[in-house]
C-alpha cells in the first residue's frame, strides 16, 4: 500500500495531520507515503481530482486507489485502517 498525502503549509487542518502521519510511519516503517505540496504540485491535485485539501488517498500494489479520505482524521482510527490494508 502507497498513500499519496495533499495538502500546503497555510492550510490550518494540514498543520494539524502532519504530526500524526509522522507518528504512524514511525509505528508503521513498512508504509509507503508520498507528499504533494498542492502549490508546488497542482498537476498531481489534477491528476487525482483532488478538490480539498488535507487529502489522502491510498493505493494498493496495482497503484490503483482504493480509498480516500480528506480532512482531520482521528490518529487511531486512521493507524487501524492503514494497518488494516498494509498488505494490499
Amino acid at each position: 500500500m502507497k498513500v499519496l498525502k495533499f495538502g500546503a503549509v497555510w492550510c490550518a487542518d494540514c498543520l494539524v495531520m502532519k504530526p500524526m502521519w509522522v507518528r504512524i510511519e514511525a509505528k508503521l516503517p513498512e508504509l509507503k507515503t508520498e507528499f504533494y505540496d498542492a502549490d508546488e504540485h497542482p498537476e498531481v491535485l489534477e491528476k487525482y481530482n483532488v478538490k480539498d485539501i488535507p487529502a489522502f488517498i491510498f493505493l494498493d500494489k496495482d497503484e490503483q486507489e482504493f480509498a480516500r479520505k480528506k480532512g482531520i482524521q482521528n490518529e487511531n482510527e486512521l493507524l487501524e485502517f492503514v494497518k488494516n490494508n498494509l498488505d494490499k
